[in-house]
């Protein structure tokens, strides 16, 4: 199994500039802002064959009314238990302040294996004012620049050294490559990170009143009641105007591309917002990445209620929705745990249904009947023959049509024949894409 390495230290240190150095990625947002980094980070370190997750965690404060401040505490402090090995990263050029002795504090009662790194650390004279880091009690202590990469080897042979028990094999990096993706996403402050937790069963992410406070996306495992999947907590997308600070915009690049990595998504509405603008924006990106899709309705529980009002209201949804209407909708309350466990259910139904194969017999028996009593209309005297069927090898499904004069196939034609699939198989929460290809 491999082991966990959360970074923890006082605000503005590079935590999150070495952690995009040892994943190798710009998974963590960086600013000059100090606080920029709310919620844990995680992403997967790869070292002489060896393999880790490292956690990367917001800047530790005490004594602060800000409600992130507060928050962002709860957070480290629940890094540094999950974790077997804690990075405590500093700086050379503040030298030990009240905050890096409190972290050190808190790291001496954790009885956790602690490296302490000091980081900006450049050139001769630096690597002589690092020595008063010896008065926190730590032990020996690492030199390193994360911005240059400078001193990261010996940090990771010590990692190594210190994991506990064996690495992933490369059987098992294949089975979490393989591992069903959920990612949830909407626009700000509709819930994501209260479902996220909800469905964790853990305050996972952070939770406040305040719209944006998910910047980073956030993914964790999940191994309940016989499932195995990843949950991924997104920050919320506004409209392109209201995207004015530079981390915003970071934080909408991250979630696009958490749309582009996962398999499901779940699109969470406000139910006393309905379905406006924005929600379709997030839709069509869902679609045109080819991702299956849960539509969840929070705050079920705010809006007066009759006998059809749920009815009515998924009647007015599919309506705006059309033409790919064909997508599950679960009302809950997050607040009230309300259906969370439906939500689940429907998400790993619509998982199925991407991952759906239909053999080429039985696609051209279902399907040529119906061409044979429907067939494609003409286009300028040219008359459309399709002679073959079958579906393609790819990550969602994609049906192929081969036939004569291919390119003359209209848009309402391929429209009808996905209807007509979507009839015979369950493909719900699923875009199909239909090719037309000359024989």
């Amino acid at each position: 199994m491999s082991g966990t390495v959360a970074i923890v230290g006082r605000p503005n240190v590079g935590k999150s500039t070495l952690f995009n150095r040892l994943t190798e990625s710009r998974n963590a947002i960086v600013d000059e802002v100090s606080g920029v980094t709310r919620d844990r980070n995680y992403g997967e370190v790869t070292w002489n064959g060896k393999q880790f997750t490292v956690i990367d965690t917001g800047g530790y404060a005490v004594n602060s009314d800000d409600v992130f401040e507060g928050e962002i505490r709860k957070q480290v402090l629940n890094a540094i238990e999950e974790s077997d090995i804690v990075i405590f990263l500093t700086d050379v050029y503040t030298g030990i302040t009240d905050l890096d002795s409190a972290v050190a504090q808190v790291l001496r009662k954790s009885k956790k294996k602690v490296l302490l790194v000091v980081n900006k650390v450049d050139n001769h004279s630096q690597r002589i004012d690092a020595t008063e880091f010896y008065s926190l009690g730590l032990g020996e202590y690492f030199c390193l620049s994360s911005a240059s990469g400078s001193g990261t080897g010996e940090i990771l042979d010590e990692i190594i050294k210190n994991l506990p028990g064996e690495n992933k094999t490369e059987e098992e990096i294949a089975e979490l490559e393989n591992i069903p993706k959920i990612a949830i996403v909407g626009r700000p402050n509709v819930g994501k990170s209260s479902l996220a937790n909800a469905l964790i069963g853990t305050d996972r992410n952070i939770v406040t009143p305040i719209s944006g406070t998910t910047r980073d996306s956030i993914g964790t495992r999940f191994t309940k009641f016989g499932h195995d999947l990843y949950f991924i907590d997104t920050a919320g997308l506004r409209r392109k105007k209201k995207v004015d600070e530079d981390l915003e915009f970071y934080s909408v690049l991250r979630t696009i591309r958490t749309i582009e990595e996962a398999d499901i998504c779940l699109l969470l509405l406000d139910a006393t917002l309905g379905f406006e603008a924005q929600d379709m924006n997030i839709l069509h990106l869902i679609v045109k990445k080819r991702k299956g899709v849960v539509i969840v309705v929070n705050k079920w529980d705010l809006i007066e209620k009759s006998n059809n009002t749920a009815k009515a209201y998924e009647d007015n949804l599919r309506a705006t929705l059309a033409p790919f209407n064909d997508i599950p909708i679960v009302f809950t309350s997050v607040l009230n745990m309300q259906r969370i466990q439906k939500v689940l259910d429907t998400a790993i139904l619509v998982n199925e249904n991407i991952r759906r194969r239909i053999t080429t017999s039985e696609l051209n028996d279902f399907l040529q009947e119906i061409i044979e009593v429907s067939p494609p209309p003409s286009y300028k005297g040219k008359y459309i023959k399709v002679k073959y069927i079958t579906q393609l090898p790819t990550k969602f499904p994609a049906i192929a049509f081969f036939a004569s004069n291919a390119k003359y196939i209209r848009d309402p034609y391929k429209r009808f024949l996905e209807n007509k699939i979507r009839e015979r198989f369950d493909f719900t929460g699923v875009p199909i894409l239909i090719y037309f290809r000359e024989k």
